[in-house]
């Protein structure tokens, strides 16, 4: 059965409740594998078969239950946005209005209370606040209603609309009070002020959710939305939607790569940083790759499409992203269970606070009752729990993201901060990667011999050859021809260049040729060999002329790295399939106590199992198809961007500029992001558990006073946007 994964925007979510709804609601429907829904960013991801339910038959399920799903864009993520922001401005609006009305509610109610006609012009003026500019509650709350459900919205109508209409009866029928000794309150004024401070949190906090995807806005700004379209000699400019592979683009200077290809014709220098982080700008001409979102400097250039729109490395960055920004954390599923039955238990206690005020005060405990329920409902906060997890993941990626740090779930940003155990990779982890020429002793001064040794090595193949032709790139090799060429496996090449012998090789393979050894050769050979490398001479007949160092540089970040990650007592391992000598060679360079040499990808998995079983809490950074075991069984995957796809694909975490002080860069965002986590759960609990009963009147027998509903609504209204605020603050948080 062959699954998609999608990523749709929800529209008419209010609180964690609904977002418990709509999972249900999609969860439930045939052909779907898994769903998950992100109440901070309003989206839903689905894993379906096709086959068995379409886009359209998820939309209509979440319509039944009284929200929208958007399927039918061609930018989902843009048309998602646009409908954040436009609810975002209706809910500004609604405030306003709703303040404009308020303002002059509460002036009524607190300097003319004793004047006759203020009942009735306060019920005409609450009236639009509760049942207009508050509509939204009554509308989500009655759809939730019809699936014997309730949310946020519930709470919201039932305390409004009981403390409108309550007031309404006391206007209405003052002496139904007076004629039993006691006085009609009227609360037009609170439940005025209850929908315009819940609006102002809404509004506020829609605000700040915004600002919370803002890294995902960079890094899909980055995608441009034209692109210039050669067909024959005529160019035009279209939208990028239109590109397909095999179409030939036009890149001028000063504008971004739209798509992953290969330089056709031109010439340029292209900064690559957003995808590499590499700062230094690249030279592209013709046959080499230049990838999407990145910005051509100077010179314009055309290139021949490969990868387009979600299939290029952008596109996949940006998907790679929006999945982790949508995955839940391990503690949000604790955070689920108590949303989905957190209204109706406040539902359910404020009718026991109702109940219990009218048993314990028969007199006026109706109406002491009826407010302090209204107060409870109006208090009671399903959004900041809601909220705490998922805020703080969209922030916590997004920031790692910018620092070309890529995270797949929010699980694994979970674990990295528990990590106390490193295990690396050699070759492209702690090295280069790139075997590249490091020292040359010349035996000769006869300046042709550099193109000759250039010209042999063209034509070997091996990966020490092309580090010699890069090293001696300059020099010119046009002129020679071979007259015969014989490449020995393991060993070297023996060629024939106009009559003379050439030989390249390592020192045995020269030996046995009849190459001379000289004292002060066997001198150079014995220095050189100290270090680790591999050597090859350069031989004329039996008369050597060079010694060849090639080596795999240590990474300018590995030394820096490793000693940030033992200054935080992490254990740093290096496991490698070269050689012990080599092995020996880079643990001593770097420090590293534990290391072994000429490790098959099942040791190193077998390795970390048995530091699990240990109790290490394991992280793998790796960079070839032999790591991709160790990534796989790691607690934590960590691939280095610039290795191969397999490794990349089975690690939950892709540093794609291959710095290894982005190691300690990644626990710092986990570290802060878990931080932040438990901080806005910690208060999203408290303000209930501590709210709900103050609300109740637990501290009236104590010390006389209640809770005024609308207080209730501005507390209500502050607690959620106090944890988006929180969350907000790893965007700014020193890293």
């Amino acid at each position: 059965m062959a699954v998609e994964r999608k990523i749709y925007p929800v529209e008419g979510m209010s609180c964690a409740s609904c977002a418990m709804t709509v999972e249900k609601t999609i969860k439930n429907q045939p052909g779907v594998e898994d769903a998950g829904v992100n109440f901070a960013n309003s989206t839903v991801w689905v894993t379906f078969d096709p086959k068995a339910v379409k886009p359209e038959d998820l939309r209509d399920s979440v319509r039944s239950a009284g929200y929208d799903l958007i399927v039918d864009a061609v930018d989902v993520v843009k048309v998602g946005e646009e409908a954040k922001q436009k609810y975002a401005d209706e809910l500004k609006l609604r405030f306003w209005m709703s303040a404009a009305f308020s303002v002059p509610l509460l002036v009524l109610g607190m300097f003319f209370m004793d004047w006759k006609l203020t009942p009735w012009l306060s019920a005409i003026m609450a009236a639009p606040v509760v049942f207009w500019f508050g509509r939204q509650f009554f509308t989500n709350g009655w759809k939730q209603a019809r699936h014997f459900r309730a949310n946020m919205d519930t709470l919201v109508a039932l305390s409004t609309s009981i403390a409108y209409l309550f007031s309404l009866f006391n206007t209405i029928y003052p002496e139904y009070w007076t004629s039993r000794g006691l006085q009609g309150h009227i609360y037009y004024e609170s439940a005025s002020i209850i929908v315009a401070f819940i609006l102002l949190g809404k509004w506020l906090e829609e605000k700040a959710k915004n600002q919370t995807t803002s890294s995902i806005k960079k890094i899909m700004g980055l995608q441009p939305d034209m692109a210039w379209l050669v067909e024959g000699e005529s160019l035009s400019e279209v939208p990028l939607s239109r590109i397909r592979k095999g179409d030939v683009v036009l890149v001028k200077p000063g504008s971004r790569v739209p798509v992953d290809g290969r330089v056709v014709d031109g010439q340029s220098v292209v900064d690559e940083s957003t995808i590499s982080g590499e700062s230094i700008p690249v030279v592209k001409k013709v046959g080499d790759k230049a990838w999407a979102g990145t910005m051509n400097q100077r010179g314009s250039f055309k290139l021949i499409a490969e990868q387009v729109g979600s299939e290029s490395v952008l596109g996949r960055i940006i998907a790679t992203v929006e999945s982790a920004q949508n995955s839940k954390a391990p503690v949000q599923h604790l955070v689920d269970k108590v949303a989905g039955i957190f209204v109706p238990a406040v539902m359910l206690v404020a009718l026991l606070t109702l109940i219990t005020w009218l048993v314990l005060d028969p007199a006026n405990g109706f109406s002491h009752g009826l407010i302090s329920m209204v107060t409870v409902l109006a208090i009671a906060c399903p959004c900041a729990l809601g909220l705490a997890t998922p805020t703080a993941i969209i922030v916590g990626v997004g920031r790692a993201a910018e620092k070309n740090i890529l995270i797949r779930d929010a699980e694994s940003l979970e674990t990295a901060h528990q990590v106390n155990y490193i295990v690396l990779d050699k070759t492209g982890t702690l090295s280069e990667g790139v075997p590249s020429v490091d020292r040359i002793e010349w035996f000769t001064h006869e300046t042709t011999y550099p193109g000759i040794l250039k010209f042999i090595e063209q034509n070997s193949g091996h990966p020490l050859a092309d580090a010699i032709v890069r090293h001696f790139e300059t020099d010119d090799s046009s002129g020679f021809v071979a007259d015969s060429y014989e490449s020995i496996a393991g060993k070297g090449v023996k060629t024939t260049v106009k009559g003379k012998k050439y030989l390249v090789g390592n020192p045995d393979f020269l030996r046995q040729e009849g190459v001379m050894f000289t004292d002060t050769i066997e001198s150079s050979l014995s220095e050189i060999l100290n270090n680790a490398g591999s050597v090859v001479g350069f031989a004329e007949n039996n008369l050597l002329l060079c010694l060849i160092r090639v080596s795999d540089r240590i990474k300018p970040s590995s030394r820096e790295a490793i000693k940030r990650l033992k200054a935080r007592n992490i254990e740093v391992a290096m496991l490698t399939g070269d050689n012990r000598a080599n092995a020996e060679f880079m643990a001593r360079e770097l420090e590293i106590a534990h290391y072994a040499g000429q490790q098959l990808p099942s040791d190193k998995a077998d390795f970390i199992k048995t530091l699990k079983k240990q109790g290490k809490v394991v992280a793998m950074v790796g960079d070839g198809v032999n790591d991709s075991e160790a990534l796989s069984v790691a607690d934590v995957g960590i691939a280095m961007g610039k290795g191969s796809d397999i490794a990349i694909d089975v690690a939950q975490v892709t540093i794609l500029n291959s710095d290894l002080n982005m190691l300690v860069t990644l626990l710092d965002i986990s570290g802060k992001t878990i931080r932040t986590i438990r901080q806005n759960l910690f208060w999203a609990f408290i303000y209930n558990i501590i709210g709900i009963p103050i609300a109740a009147g637990l501290l009236y027998p104590f010390y006389g006073i209640t809770l005024d509903p609308m207080f209730a609504g501005m507390a209500m209204a502050l607690s959620s946007v106090s944890v988006v605020t929180n969350s907000l603050r790893l965007r700014t948080a020193r890293i």
